[in-house]
Order: C-alpha cells, then sequence, then structure tokens
C-alpha cells in the first residue's frame, strides 16, 4: 500500500460505531484515507467483516450502566464472555482479510 499506514487500532469506544482507529497510539493518523476513527466502508474488507464490526460496535453500547458510567457493566458475566469471544473472532477474521501488510493491535474488551 506505499505510504498509507496500515496499522489499526482495534477497541470498543461508547458513542463511536466502529472499533477501529488509524494509526499506533504514539502516532495516531487524523488524516487517514480510511478516515479517524475508520470508515469501515474504506477498508478492503467483505461485507460480512464490515456488518459483524459494526453490530459489535453498536452492541457495546448496551453494556454502559447510562445511570452510573463509571460503574462496571451492566451485562452479566456470560454476556460479557460472549461479547469477548465474538470480538475476538472479528479480530482474527480481519487479520485474515486484510493480510500480513496490516497491523491489528487489538484491546480485548474489559468490562
Amino acid at each position: 500500500m506505499g505510504a498509507v499506514p496500515c496499522h489499526l487500532r482495534f477497541f470498543f469506544e461508547y458513542g463511536v460505531d466502529t472499533p477501529l482507529w488509524p494509526g499506533s497510539p504514539g502516532d495516531p493518523h487524523l488524516d487517514s484515507p480510511y478516515g479517524y476513527p475508520c470508515d469501515l466502508d474504506r477498508l478492503p474488507i467483505t461485507a460480512a467483516t464490515r456488518a459483524e464490526l459494526t453490530r459489535l460496535a453498536d452492541r457495546y453500547q448496551s453494556s454502559l450502566d447510562e445511570e452510573y458510567p463509571p460503574g462496571p457493566s451492566r451485562w452479566p458475566m456470560d454476556e460479557r464472555e460472549l461479547f469477548q469471544r465474538q470480538s475476538d473472532a472479528a479480530v482474527e477474521a480481519l487479520r485474515r482479510e486484510l493480510g500480513s501488510g496490516w497491523t491489528i493491535e487489538y484491546r480485548r474488551p474489559q468490562f
């Protein structure tokens, strides 16, 4: 891909509809051709992976206890573990589709 940065950070953030952010933590690529945060439609990934990443980002929003945001997640433990497994699988699919020229830095969801 030449000069285009191929480093993505994968983490969930409340209020954000994607788990992907371009650049490394110390060097975020604010002017990335993929957007900031990443516009999933700009990445060379399948529609199925794009849909799963969007679904997970949307789903993550419901884990927040809106009455006490700094408190623990509203989700029971089995739901948290399921979400983590689904996130793990999404990262692996993303790595396969993007290939070895990309670095995916994964920050696994913690609740």
